[in-house]
């Protein structure tokens, strides 16, 4: 008989290396104003790709805003929408909420908006007929493919999601069957840091894993 094929294996110290870039995938929202070297975004694109996506859909579509009056416009979003969330609080929390640097907008070299192409038809419909959501966690995996391929670069990713989809829809001019997912900012971040930027700030903790384990 022919010995079983093996498949790819990795030790102890790889397994240690990606529990480090794990801890070390920051949300980035302070950025130096460095130009991204050629060829960056088309490699992280590739390595989105990799992701698992139902029925090898893969329906992710990459937007990347280069048009100044089109960054400005997705800032007025911003803006508007971070008040808005401001006004939603009170006391310390709104003093808390105030001091936060949410956006990244004036420094970051890139930003991109992803969207998940709902009428795709690569895949056959394979898998998305009782949950087709799952077209939209599909996109979502390739974006955190795409921000542990950026940390593995040095490179910061920053999610931000105080906007209004229909306002970013609005401006980026994309068909109607494109579902938005999120806009990023990505760029070398000032400072890095393997603890989150809110719970630094006091905004919230990380949980206990065990406090998310339920048992039937």
């Amino acid at each position: 008989m022919w010995p079983m094929p093996q498949g790819k294996t990795f030790d102890a110290g790889f397994r240690a290396e990606l529990t480090q870039l794990l801890t070390w995938r920051r949300d980035v929202r302070q950025f130096r104003t460095d130009p991204l070297p050629a060829g960056t975004v088309e490699r992280l694109v590739q390595a989105a790709g990799l992701a698992p996506s139902v029925g090898l859909s893969q329906p992710w579509r990459f937007v990347f805003v280069e048009d100044v009056g089109r960054r400005a416009t997705v800032r007025h979003v911003f803006e508007t929408c971070n008040a808005t969330a401001l006004a939603g609080y009170s006391g310390e929390k709104a003093e808390q909420y105030a001091r936060l640097k949410l956006a990244g907008l004036d420094d970051a070299p890139c930003q991109f908006a992803v969207f998940c192409d709902r009428s795709v038809l690569q895949g056959h419909g394979l898998g998305r007929l009782t949950m087709p959501e799952t077209l939209d966690y599909s996109v979502v995996l390739a974006v955190h493919t795409l921000w542990l391929a950026a940390r593995a670069e040095g490179l910061g990713l920053g999610w931000l999601s105080i906007l209004d989809p229909a306002g970013v829809v609005a401006v980026l001019d994309v068909p109607e069957s494109w579902h938005f997912i999120g806009y990023f900012c990505l760029g070398y971040p000032t400072a890095e840091d393997d603890t989150p930027a809110l719970e630094r700030a006091g905004w919230e903790q990380r949980c206990d894993p065990e406090s998310v384990i339920v048992r039937r």
